[in-house]
């Protein structure tokens, strides 16, 4: 007999108390490992529609609802006894009839009535009356709807939806006729039905899938049941599963907005390539040590219960793995030269060979950004490097001036032992790139976006050409400049995916957070990255926004949005506190302090907030995510950093500075799933205002 469990189920177990839960747990791992015990206490919930469903006893108050068939058990709700009842008399799963996928559908009939259209202008007459929308879906008829595989008894209620009463609709509706309705409204096209395979199993069906699986072994009950707030790692959605299962004949690549799964995807890709296949050796990767540190047991939530797949995917970020792999090539480790100890030495060169620093930043803009990063060796080539992103067009006489700088620079570092990052992945390029035998069959980058030049050349030499795999979004680069891809031999045409189901961020924070970059953003190679058609799966309550008169009311009003989260059952440590800028985290800790709760400073550690408030800069907040988030500090002179603006070298770097200090605001933004609140002192950043416009 199969045993199953739903994402309605996991949903229910997170909002129960912490002995409840355990309580729950314990009766699900009783029912699988022996349904027909005696001491589970079925009872058969006869008001319900559905004859399958029974409940049974978890605590005096607590029942677990299962639909239970001569072929299977599925853990369908669990919650206190009244409302366990009520939720499973309402409701029925079934097979829809046109495509096949098992539902979970709530009885029309017994729903609660839905609201009314609510006005929402007034027409200028001289007896004003309520303008009442349209309906959405007039034009669409039984059949389309079907098609698209929503319930019988609802197509009624489809027909009439409004702008004003859809959303209210839609969470009664399965996900795939919300998202289909959605993206209807969105790009007037109604996605192809997918008609029903009668000899198929309908727990296979790509919709099923995404909220029921069954579950073959007490380990992987374990991890469906400890982590509900990672439901991810059960039920993937369609569009994801099916990028995840994709094989491709070269680099590929996923994109989409913040909150659409683009790690999930990349988090299954690495679990896939190691159960399927015992002589994978793959690399999961990322820009830094904190968001490497977070993939690292979601991997092992993916993979439990093998630990020899485990042991063959090595999490680092693009610096970790660098510095590995340079030990392993040249038995040492590499001596890094700090940004400080390097600018010194580009200063006293250029003065020694009589360079001039025009602006007294320019050369270490063009190090770093030109000479170190596609690795210059001698004139000849830095005439001819391409400088995507710098809008000094320099001379053969000009970059013949500055060269004897740059080359006295790198034998000065040389000569003390010393070595850039870039310097490193070069190296360890040059290593691997002739060697057959590469260490990782598989290369998968999350956060690809702020790859650079010498990571991505680094990362094509150490893997086979064919299992790289990229997972990002250009709206979320905060580190790199962009540079052509395909000029490095990583071309992704044909390749590409993108994912446009927001599952983690409500629909009022993404739409607000998406008026911060434009509806599409092209890289160098001419590949687009659309905003356009993408949607939230749940509601939630409008950003909050405050533009205070001084540091001490924007405190007190960030203390008031922590204990009201608190007060609504957001514990604290699904709460956080993003600022620009470590000088501003004092003012963090001071709204925490006035809350009457304790902080937990994001740093590179993989560390558990546990009980308290999380605060960190707005770098840390990437791929992180918190019910409730506060961006505080957001001042005229804060963000964007008035250092960065002082120090671009020329407009094309100052456009640049824009653009990244933007995309940190909206990844800051974007951490938040279910509440948001945006502060500074007056005049307050000119971003709030782009936050803030509707469109």
């Amino acid at each position: 007999m199969d045993f199953r469990i739903a994402d309605t189920f996991t949903a229910a177990l997170g909002r129960l108390t912490g002995q409840e839960q355990k309580s729950a747990k314990t009766t699900a791992f009783d029912l699988q490992l022996d349904p027909s015990s005696p001491g589970l206490k079925f009872h058969r919930i006869d008001k319900s529609r559905d004859p399958n469903f029974w409940s049974i006893r978890v605590s005096q108050d607590i029942r677990i609802i299962v639909h239970k068939t001569e072929a299977s058990f599925l853990l369908a709700y669990v919650d206190h006894h009244d409302r366990a009842y009520a939720w499973a008399e309402r409701r029925r799963i079934e097979a829809h009839p046109r495509t096949g996928a098992i539902q979970i559908v709530e009885t029309r009939e017994l729903a609660e009535d839905l609201p009314a259209p609510a006005p929402v202008s007034m027409l200028p007459t001289a007896t004003p009356s309520p303008v009442v929308r349209p309906p959405l879906f007039s034009a669409l008829s039984d059949e389309d709807l079907l098609g698209i595989g929503a319930p019988v008894d609802w197509l009624s209620d489809i027909h009439a939806a409004t702008e004003d009463t859809f959303f209210d609709l839609a969470e009664r509706l399965p996900a795939e006729v919300a998202e289909a309705l959605l993206d209807y409204v969105s790009a007037g096209v109604l996605k192809a039905p997918q008609p029903a395979a009668p000899a198929a199993d309908p727990f296979t069906h790509p919709d099923t899938l995404r909220r029921v699986r069954t579950v073959d072994s007490e380990d992987a009950l374990r991890l469906a049941l400890d982590y509900p707030w990672d439901r991810w790692s059960i039920f993937l959605h369609p569009s994801q599963a099916a990028v995840v299962e994709r094989v491709f004949n070269g680099p590929a690549r996923v994109t989409g907005t913040a909150g659409t799964g683009k790690t999930v995807v990349a988090l299954h890709r690495a679990a896939r390539a190691v159960s399927d296949d015992p002589a994978a050796r793959v690399l999961l990767t990322t820009f830094s040590r904190p968001l490497a540190n977070a993939l690292r047991p979601k991997l092992d939530l993916l993979l439990l219960g093998q630990p020899e797949a485990l042991r063959r995917v090595t999490v680092a970020s693009f610096e970790d793995i660098a510095s590995e792999l340079f030990q392993l090539a040249f038995a040492r480790k590499p001596a890094i030269a700090s940004d400080a100890v390097l600018d010194a030495i580009l200063r006293k060169e250029a003065e020694a060979v009589g360079t001039e620093d025009p602006g007294g930043r320019f050369l270490s803009a063009e190090w770093r950004h030109v000479v170190d990063a596609w690795a210059i060796e001698g004139l000849e080539a830095y005439a001819t490097v391409p400088r995507i992103g710098r809008r000094n067009r320099l001379g053969a006489r000009q970059r013949e001036r500055l060269w004897p700088a740059f080359e006295a620079a790198r034998r000065s570092l040389a000569a003390r032992g010393l070595m850039t990052w870039p310097q490193v992945f070069y190296a360890v390029r040059a290593y691997f790139a002739e060697r057959p035998d590469k260490p990782f069959t598989h290369v998968i980058v999350d956060e690809a976006q702020d790859l650079g030049v010498p990571q991505l050349r680094m990362l094509a030499a150490v893997s086979e050409g064919s299992g790289l795999f990229f997972a990002g979004d250009l709206g979320q680069r905060i580190f790199q400049q962009p540079f052509s891809w395909k000029a490095l031999g990583i071309d992704l045409r044909g390749r590409s995916s993108a994912l446009k189901v927001n599952y983690r961020t409500s629909r009022q924070i993404r739409e607000a957070a998406d008026r911060l970059l434009p509806p599409e953003v092209r890289d160098a190679d001419g590949l687009e990255d659309s905003r356009r058609g993408a949607m939230s799966v749940f509601e939630g309550p409008a950003p909050i926004i405050l533009v205070t008169a001084n540091q001490e009311d924007e405190i007190a009003a960030v203390a008031a949005f922590l204990r009201a989260a608190v007060d609504d059952g957001v514990a604290p440590g699904e709460i956080s506190i993003f600022v620009r800028a470590m000088d501003q985290l004092p003012r963090a800790r001071a709204a925490i302090a006035a809350a009457d709760m304790v902080c937990i400073q994001l740093t590179e550690r993989a560390e558990e907030a546990a009980d308290r408030v999380s605060i960190g800069t707005m770098h840390l907040a990437k791929g992180l995510e918190f019910k409730a988030v506060a961006v505080m500090a957001c001042d005229d002179d804060v963000l964007p950093l008035q250092s960065r603006i002082d120090g671009a070298t020329d407009e094309d770097e100052l456009r640049e500075v824009y653009d990244t200090e933007r995309h940190l605001f909206y990844v800051a933004c974007t951490r938040a799933r279910d509440r948001l609140q945006i502060s500074g002192v007056r005049p307050g950043s000119e971003f709030i205002g782009d936050f803030a416009s509707e469109p």
